[in-house]
């Protein structure tokens, strides 16, 4: 299938730097976690990619792990670099991680030298790249220690085989160590990707932020606390399609009566806004300059454009709205 990208792509989206490197991102990044498995559309995967891209979206993120089965994410996203995006590689950051669980045995998951040299060999492989632009680790490894996991990363950028590195869902006190560690090797950490929406503010608690800096930026996962923050659950029904019937990261039993009270309040000062729930959901995020970008997932073309409308208004806040989230965000349970 033939493809050009749209002519004015970078004309309407924002980018901002990852920490102190000279890479930057678009404010909007396209996760390929679960929409882009062996079973997935490949019309529908095609159109969400290639709308992203003619919308300004350079980065497209993903880890070994992605699917479902693991490893199909990237094998899928592969083949569309091989035919419709090949002529825009130089234009695009692919990111992908390693750390969770992908064969059998002890040296398939978490994050010895052996499991990540070996994943990333594999993943590159599987999209037909002689190198990423970001490789991450996936998650802490309580038993190996962090001077092997970032040392491995940095081996990756000797080679050749990655451009930068991040880590993943690490948390402030491990953040710092690993990127001390990271600049020590002469390999500086650019990225921490971790989950953080209205609803999911660990990363405030944890002072996470502030941890990173000028050191590192942050790009945020789960921006729309896997569905809850669209206008799907407002009328307090569990539609056929939705996360929460798949039960899918997302039960039944958290549709609670209380919760869609507090989501029509959400949803209330949205719409003073003249923004949908789901896009003031991402311009809140976006609101703090330290947030490099906010990592969107999308099953279909409509729901990526109803994102995309988020980078259309200035990601502001007045005093009062913050303050009337904030009350309610308060009895969030």
């Amino acid at each position: 299938m033939s493809y050009t990208a749209n002519q004015q792509r970078y004309e309407t989206m924002t980018y901002r730097k990852a920490g102190m490197s000279g890479l930057k991102l678009p404010v909007l990044s396209l996760g390929l976690w679960h929409n882009f498995g062996s079973e997935a559309d490949d019309q529908v995967c095609n159109e969400v990619i290639t709308t992203a891209f003619d919308h300004g979206i350079t980065h497209f993120d993903l880890a070994n792990n992605y699917g479902p089965p693991g490893g199909s994410a990237e094998t899928r996203f592969g083949k569309m670099l091989s035919h419709q995006l090949r002529a825009y590689r130089d234009e695009l950051i692919i990111s992908t991680k390693a750390g969770y669980y992908m064969w059998p045995g002890p040296y398939g998951e978490w994050g010895s030298r052996k499991y990540l040299i070996s994943s990333c060999d594999q993943s590159l492989k599987r999209m037909g790249l002689e190198y990423v632009d970001i490789f991450y680790h996936h998650r802490p490894d309580p038993d190996t220690p962090l001077e092997e996991t970032m040392g491995a990363l940095a081996q990756l950028v000797r080679q050749g085989k990655a451009l930068y590195v991040g880590i993943s869902n690490y948390k402030a006190k491990d953040a710092v160590k690993a990127i001390a560690l990271l600049k020590e090797l002469g390999c500086p950490c650019v990225l921490n990707q971790v989950r953080y929406s209205m609803l999911d503010r660990w990363v405030e608690a944890d002072g996470l932020l502030d941890a990173m800096g000028n050191n590192a930026g942050t790009i945020c996962f789960s921006p729309l606390a896997q569905g809850l923050l669209t206008s799907r659950y407002l009328d307090g029904s569990i539609p056929v399609d939705s996360r929460a019937n798949e039960k899918r990261f997302l039960k039944p039993e958290m549709i609670t009566e209380k919760r869609v009270e507090l989501l029509n309040k959400l949803n209330t000062i949205a719409q003073t806004r003249n923004q949908s729930l789901s896009e003031m959901a991402i311009s809140w995020l976006l609101r703090d300059e330290r947030v490099t970008s906010v990592l969107i997932g999308a099953r279909n073309k409509n729901q990526l454009l109803e994102n995309l409308k988020a980078v259309e208004k200035p990601a502001s806040f007045s005093k009062e709205e913050l303050a009337s989230i904030h009350a309610v965000l308060q009895v969030w349970e």
